[in-house]
C-alpha cells in the first residue's frame, strides 16, 4: 500500500505545481515612432516594460526625443534612427529639446 500512496502524492504534487504557474508574459515588441514635418508620429498604445522603441527621423532637422524626467534622451540627425528600451511602467512626457513645441506621452504598462 505505500506505493498507492507515494503515486497518489505524486500525482497531486504535480496538479498543486502546475496550477501555480504564472500566465505567460507577452514576448517584449519593437514599435516606431516615425518623425516628419517637424511632428512625432502616432505613439503607440499598449507599451509594455521590456518593449523597445524604433525612432526614425525622416525629417531635414535634427531632432531629439527627450524625457521630461530625464529617464531617456534619443539624438537624431536627419535620415538617423535611435532605439529606446522601455524600462518602467508609468507615464512619459517627451519633446524635442530642439523644438519644443514637439511633444508625446507614451505610457507603459508592466
Amino acid at each position: 500500500m505505500p506505493a498507492r500512496s507515494t503515486v497518489v502524492f505524486a500525482i497531486a504534487v504535480l496538479a498543486l505545481s502546475t496550477s501555480a504557474v504564472p500566465a505567460s508574459v507577452p514576448a517584449p515588441r519593437t514599435y516606431t515612432v516615425i518623425i516628419d514635418k517637424m511632428k512625432f508620429g502616432p505613439v503607440p498604445s499598449g507599451l509594455r516594460v521590456g518593449d523597445k522603441i524604433r525612432w526614425i527621423n525622416r525629417d531635414l532637422f535634427r531632432h531629439t526625443a527627450t524625457a521630461t524626467n530625464r529617464s531617456f534622451e534619443i539624438d537624431l540627425l536627419p535620415a538617423t534612427e535611435g532605439t529606446l528600451v522601455l524600462k518602467r511602467a508609468g507615464t512619459v512626457t517627451f519633446f524635442c529639446k530642439f523644438h519644443p513645441g514637439m511633444r508625446g506621452q507614451l505610457v507603459v504598462r508592466r
